[in-house]
């Protein structure tokens, strides 16, 4: 083996690195068992504020040293762990639609024209079931019952002056509108990433996905109507003067009296005769939490830690800044992230109102940021006063604004210019003058942040302005979005939705792990007793790709779902497989009398063109599952795709290294037991010469499932014809009758009930105002689901999870999905057109594919009302498919790879037909044992994965069974059909 120097230090470096990614998370555990531990009161019971306290407090502090050469705070931990999907730790998964009916009206001015009106209604009806953006189908369908209009005149409003002009030609006003669409998208994505950070969540995800879409999951999130509210909510956005804090000194004095004074209060009343030691509002804020052992002190002693003796003294740890005594620049509050829920705490009280006059409101900066440029500053978040006059009423809010882009101010530095409309013109030219008199400044606030606080140096008569800072370039572009939120109507709508509780959460968690655990043994156990000890060695192969395969995920800062334990296991079966092909290659070699060193090198050698073969085929399913697969789809795509490359190191590389290091030594390793020496070998099928039996079973049980189809139709899941569906539980057993009966009422129509597992639990789907895309629809929806649990007095229900997919949606994943297949089958056909040279070999295997498609979606039509589970064509079954079909060419691959060996070494006289045939048997032994270590890891996802991949597992199952059927029985003879006219003919494909 070259460059075994490379890879030891190679596996080294890697190994260091998962383990440096890899602390990040069991530091964060130990942080959270910490929190967990403060929060727990005598009876064991968590405060779930208490432990959120905890958090917070060490959220910007130092909690892990790195060999003493870097300390990362808990956030930075946080940033670093391997977080957990949504259905391993309960929360909220969203998908939001930004309305493109309302941006069109609002470009067009609430066009009321019938004509306009019934090109945007035609657009609607069509967009649910195509792949074009509705902006097409509004442009196309407006022609089509409008020749010869042109579309100036629509488009031509105050909101689009100075970009579409009456003359403009229709191209023009097209890309216009374009522009417009898509910058509306991109500033609600902008707004909605903003409030996302709101909810106090660990590692909230937003990510922009096709058709005008944004999807957000928030993990831990407790309150979805306030998550709805939030996300669906209109910005707001405004503009106010703001009050330097130099001005407010008297009202801080007379809280800083007010506070100290009831600090001491309560010592005097707590029996305390020593007056408290620092008179600080940290102390003040300690004393307000709960008290409890030795933990909640030295919780405290941190806080008060860097206080000053002086006065009331701020949170950020600055001496020279009292909190309510302002004495040098910058002249401002600013704080620790951690300190600002105690500060609103103090704020929110009345008696502190009644300190500061009624105008004033206190509003937090959008993000943290440094006053200075000293590297070791941490970040702070500043603390505004704003001035909200008598009615509390913003002098111009966004709808002013006609246009703002990320421009440049005269030093060249990022900069943002706004243009506003006639009135908000008038309005900005008087305050600007009175700004500029004054000298002070005007805060711009988005849903009640201030995004920026400029100063005024003089008039600004024409509405348009230059907005200087220290933006960066992404911050500039940002406050341009903020902007221009207000200039155009682009309401979000929610078109999919699921919420897990953490109750089933947990028992995911549960589920997974004992997944991995009992399905990890039964790989170490299958190989051991199978190739002894060799399989020690492909064991500790498997054991490093694990460890890899986290430590990559961990880098990346992947979430963990449980379709993504799915990927972990199926990636170490397909690991096993290149080791079962390595070490039955050896077995051969060994047992024709060749030394040791010469079967191992030949055993890497012959199988290396297979293995290749086999882990590229499932790359690229694993890509177009990456491609076109959303939430826990792609969390498996993840996985899977860095199982195999990490499996391709492991099995090929570091195994060989480890088999040399002993070969060199004189030393032997046995690659079976006595038992297992020749095991499958003795088996001899006459594959070829039965294929027509094999070809009348197929089609029987494929014409069956084509008839069951054909009565029944497909069985699809709520993610292909969308629906809500929720999993809930009883505390005693009820009929899914009865359920169904008493549901019925309250849904308007009879919902579809299954038992969900076992523990009582039910899934329940039904189409109840499923194109209501409003709050009201889905609280209307949960309310009438609770009045009929209702019914079932005595016996207590509870909600364990919720989840809507709207038709326009489920019309999507439809056709993706019908997209990833064809891609997947093409892209695996053009491969092996290309490795193995001649077009039967191609055929062969995509008749193989398209066989084992088939048999699986018939078996699930005739095995769907006999099944004590759910069998539904969703998207786990397309990924399900996809997976299927990569094992099945993986198999095709390996036994085609044999076949053509054979050919290769073809004898005069002997018929091809009978080649291949001895090629198949040869390589039985390998098909074998490969289904079967694949089967046995399966068979463990089925029965502990738990419900939520029942279905996927079960695909999977009989899959493999029928790949490993198809690539013998189907796809090889009709290799030889395709290829022979005779017994005598020869096929001769080129060498690899």
């Amino acid at each position: 083996m070259r460059n075994k120097g490379f890879v030891s230090v190679l596996t080294v470096v890697v190994t260091l690195l998962c383990l440096y990614y890899l602390s990040f998370t069991l530091i964060s555990r130990g942080v959270q068992k910490d929190a967990t531990e403060y929060a727990t009161n005598s009876a064991g019971e968590v405060d779930p504020n208490k432990k959120q306290y905890y958090l917070d407090s060490v959220w910007n502090k130092p909690v892990f040293n790195f060999f003493g050469m870097k300390e990362y705070t808990y956030r930075e931990i946080k940033d670093g762990e391997i977080s957990l999907g949504l259905d391993l730790q309960g929360g909220m998964h969203v998908t939001l639609e930004v309305s493109p009916v309302d941006i069109l009206r609002g470009l067009s001015g609430n066009n009321q024209d019938s004509a306009f009106v019934q090109a945007l209604q035609k657009a609607y009806t069509k967009s649910r079931n195509s792949q074009q953006t509705f902006s097409s189908l509004f442009f196309d369908a407006y022609r089509e019952d409008n020749p010869g209009k042109r579309l100036a005149p629509l488009f031509a409003t105050a909101s689009t002056r100075g970009r579409i002009s009456l003359n403009a030609t229709d191209s023009e006003v097209i890309s216009i509108v374009e522009q417009e669409i898509e910058s509306a998208i991109e500033r609600s994505f902008t707004i909605l990433r903003s409030r996302i950070d709101q909810f106090g969540t660990s590692q909230p995800n937003i990510q922009r996905l096709p058709n005008g879409r944004i999807q957000i999951e928030i993990p831990g999130a407790e309150n979805p109507q306030r998550v709805r509210k939030l996300l669906q909510g209109v910005a707001k956005l405004e503009f106010w003067d703001v009050v330097e804090p130099t001005t407010l000194n008297a009202s801080f004095m007379a809280i800083n009296d007010l506070l100290v004074a009831e600090q001491k209060e309560k010592a005097k009343n707590n029996g305390t005769t020593a007056e408290p030691a620092k008179e600080n509002l940290k102390d003040i804020l300690s004393s307000d939490q709960p008290k409890q052992d030795s933990a909640t002190s030295e919780l405290e002693k941190s806080l008060a830690n860097a206080a000053d003796s002086t006065g009331l003294d701020t949170l950020q740890n600055l001496s020279v800044s009292p909190l309510f005594t302002l004495s040098s620049p910058p002249y401002s509050f600013r704080y620790d992230l951690k300190d600002t829920a105690e500060i609103n705490r103090i704020f929110r009280r009345e008696d502190v109102l009644n300190r500061l006059p009624r105008n004033i409101g206190v509003f937090w900066a959008n993000k943290e940021d440094k006053y200075s440029t000293d590297v070791n500053e941490e970040p702070k978040l500043q603390l505004y006063f704003l001035d909200l006059g008598r009615n509390k009423k913003s002098k111009l809010t966004g709808e002013v604004i006609v246009n703002a882009r990320k421009d440049f101010d005269e030093r060249g530095r990022n900069a943002v210019s706004m243009s506003m409309n006639t009135t908000g013109t008038k309005v900005w030219a008087k305050w600007t003058a009175d700004a500029a008199t004054k000298g002070s400044r005007i805060a711009i606030t988005l849903d009640n942040l201030v995004y920026s606080a400029p100063g005024v140096n003089e008039e600004i008569p024409f509405g348009s302005s230059i907005i200087s800072g220290n933006f960066t370039d992404e911050e500039a572009k940002d406050l341009a979005n903020i902007l221009k939120a207000g200039s155009l109507p682009a309401p979000t709508k929610i078109v999919e939705e699921a919420v897990v509780g953490p109750t089933l959460g947990a028992e995911s968690i549960q589920n997974g792990l004992i997944s991995i655990v009992v399905g990890f043994l039964i790989i170490i156990l299958f190989m051991v007793a199978t190739y002894n000890s060799a399989g020690w060695v492909a064991d500790a192969a498997v054991v490093l790709n694990l460890f890899f395969l986290l430590g990559i995920l961990a880098s990346l800062n992947a979430a963990l779902t449980l379709p993504g334990i799915a990927g972990i296991l199926l990636s170490l079966a397909i690991a096993v497989d290149a080791n079962v092909l390595i070490n039955e290659r050896v077995k051969e070699d060994l047992n024709d009398g060749k030394p040791m060193n010469l079967a191992v090198g030949n055993g890497y050698k012959n199988a290396f063109s297979a293995i290749i073969d086999s882990n590229v085929t499932t790359l690229i399913k694993g890509f177009v599952l990456l491609t076109f697969g959303s939430g826990l789809i792609y969390g498996f795509a993840v996985t899977l795709i860095i199982g195999i490359l990490c499996s391709l190191f492991t099995s090929v590389l570091f195994t060989r290294l480890i088999f040399e290091f002993f070969t060199k030594r004189g030393k032997s390793l046995s690659f079976s037991f006595s038992w297992s020496k020749n095991l499958f070998r003795s088996i001899s099928i006459d594959f070829i010469g039965n294929r027509k039996i094999y070809y009348m079973v197929s089609g029987a049980v494929i014409l069956a499932g084509m008839i069951s189809l054909g009565i029944k139709g497909l069985n699809y899941g709520v993610d292909f014809k969308g629906g809500r569906t929720y999993i809930v539980r009883f505390e005693q057993p009820v009929s899914t009758i009865d359920l169904r009966n008493n549901l019925a009422a309250s849904f308007e129509a009879a919902p579809e009930v299954k038992t969900y597992g076992f523990d009582n639990k039910y899934q329940i789907t039904t189409s109840y105002l499923i194109e209501n895309d409003s709050e009201e629809a889905t609280n209307t929806a949960e309310s009438k689901l609770n009045e009929g649990l209702a019914k079932f007095s005595g016996n207590k229900s509870e909600i364990l999870s919720s989840s809507k997919v709207g038709p326009t949606v489920a019309s999507d994943i439809r056709v993706s999905a019908l997209y990833a297949l064809m891609i997947a089958m093409g892209l695996m056909f053009l491969y092996i057109l290309i490795r193995f040279r001649k077009w039967q070999f191609a055929l062969g295997t995509m008749v193989s594919l398209v066989h084992t498609v088939l048999m699986v979606v018939a078996l699930f039509s005739l095995l769907e009302s006999i099944m004590p589970f759910s069998l539904e064509i969703d998207q786990s079954f397309v990924a399900a498919i996809l997976t299927v079909i990569g094992y099945s060419i993986n198999d095709s691959v390996v036994v085609f790879d044999r076949v053509r060996e054979f050919l290769t070494g073809m004898k005069s006289g002997e018929s091809t037909p009978t080649v291949i045939n001895n090629a198949l048997n040869d390589t039985l032994s390998r098909t074998l044992i490969t289904g079967m270590s694949t089967i046995f890891v399966i068979i463990i996802l089925f029965i502990f994965g738990g419900e939520t991949i029942k279905g996927f597992t079960f695909a999977m199952l009989i899959g493999v069974l029928i790949g490993t059927y198809s690539s013998l029985c189907i796809g090889t003879p009709v290799l030889v059909d395709f290829s022979t006219r005779g017994s005598s003919k020869k096929l001769e494909p080129a060498k690899a």
